[in-house]
């Protein structure tokens, strides 16, 4: 199986791959070791071709790859696509366009939460795909046959099941939904973490501003260095360190090195000297100008009971119209519409709202319940409880709600 190594090679399979609607993409890569992925090998396939590239070969320059990724006229279909997507983000400086992922796509037709690849393939197919050589090390060469195989079916088989999704879709009027879905995928902060904003990746177990501002930095200062050193956050500081020194702020080598966390020798290389140095830093900020403390989740009483019913109402409505409950809302979003009829959340706008949102409002509200109907959950609409009623015997009876089956009921 031949794979391209050259510069001309590519381009002539990017031309070819050009000439048709869309194209499949897949990458191997690794990063285990560095912050950011590195390439192993691009697989690629358009209705008549199939192509390995080996971006490792040497020479080879990846721009006919890129040029053909920002090609307007040409879908690129991706399945999982995150990292692969980050890989060309981060390697061509762009964000393939347009873009089509089946794994977002399979959500949306009703086959679950985040389906696999294989899992996908063997529904829509009938195709049992083999996965023995799923962590290859594809850095090493040669590579064997088998492993080659392997990494074309993944960008072969993918051409069956874009068609099959994209029919599907149609049928449903749901593409729309997909392209909605299509949004954090095509963004470029879904890719690149600015230090500044490193922070909101780790848990808060702080309480007062100072803490919070050493955290900030030290967190900052750690992106900074694995984003130029290209190695995994950890392998510069753990979270476990940071929160300690945010907590302790030791200003001296000594106090540096007494810490539980840190290593002996540490506060005599550069990286301990910047620490030291921030640490400084962050004595020195007047008390005015200290960042508040993010505030827990406060949600008033009885929403905790809210929420659970709109989690039973969730998965109703997701298995009745066979959309993956996560596509629809998230706990987030349904803790905030417990607190809020007009929270700012996407299960409250367009057709998730349509699907979801209204009836969540409803459960929250009252005037829809839960019911069991056999062993399956179903809805009761229920009207406003009326005053009693006189008796002969003058004392008020009780009158009995009244129920109807809504719109919801299947």
């Amino acid at each position: 199986m031949k794979t391209i190594t050259t510069t001309a090679e590519l381009a002539d399979a990017c031309k070819k791959c050009a000439e048709h609607p869309y194209v499949t993409v897949d990458t191997e890569f690794l990063r285990e070791t560095t912050y950011w992925p590195k390439l192993c090998l691009i697989q690629m396939a358009s209705p008549d071709d199939a192509f390995l590239i080996d971006p490792l070969a040497e020479g080879l320059d990846l721009a006919p790859f890129f040029e053909l990724m920002a090609d307007e006229n040409v879908t690129k279909v991706f399945h999982a696509g995150r990292q692969d997507i980050e890989i060309i983000y981060h390697m061509g400086n762009l964000i393939p366009s347009p873009m089509f992922d089946s794994q977002v796509a399979a959500m949306v037709c009703g086959f679950g939460d985040s389906i696999s690849y294989d899992q996908l393939v063997q529904r829509l197919t009938g195709t049992r795909l083999d996965k023995s050589h799923r962590y290859t090390d594809w850095s090493r060469r040669p590579l064997t046959e088998k492993q080659l195989t392997y990494a074309l079916a993944d960008v072969t088989h993918l051409r069956d099941v874009y068609h099959a999704l994209h029919a599907n879709l149609d049928e449903q009027n749901r593409s729309e939904w997909v392209q909605e879905e299509m949004k954090i995928l095509t963004s470029p902060d879904t890719y690149y973490t600015a230090p500044v904003n490193a922070w909101k990746r780790m848990k808060l177990r702080i309480r007062k501003p100072r803490e919070f501002a050493a955290l900030k930095m030290l967190a900052a200062w750690r992106e900074s260095e694995a984003q130029s050193r290209d190695v995994p956050r950890n392998r510069i500081l753990k979270d476990e360190a940071i929160f300690e020194l945010a907590i302790h702020q030791p200003k001296t080598p000594e106090a540096l090195t007494a810490l539980r966390s840190i290593s002996k020798g540490y506060e005599r290389s550069k990286a301990g000297q910047d620490l030291l140095q921030l640490m400084h830093e962050v004595a020195d900020i007047p008390a005015t100008e200290l960042p508040d403390v993010p505030k827990g989740k406060n949600q008033p009483e009885g929403s905790g009971a809210a929420v659970d019913l709109m989690k039973v109402l969730l998965k109703l409505v997701s298995e009745r119209h066979g959309v993956a409950a996560k596509v629809i809302a998230t706990v987030d979003d349904l803790e905030k519409i417990a607190c809020d009829d007009d929270a700012d959340v996407a299960a409250l706008k367009g057709w998730r709202k349509e699907l979801f949102g209204q009836y969540a409002l409803r459960i929250k509200r009252g005037e829809m319940a839960l019911r069991l109907e056999g062993k399956r959950v179903g809805t009761i609409e229920c009207d406003p409880p009326e005053l009693p009623a006189q008796s002969k015997n003058g004392k008020r009876s009780g009158k009995s709600r009244k129920a109807k089956q809504p719109e919801t009921s299947s």
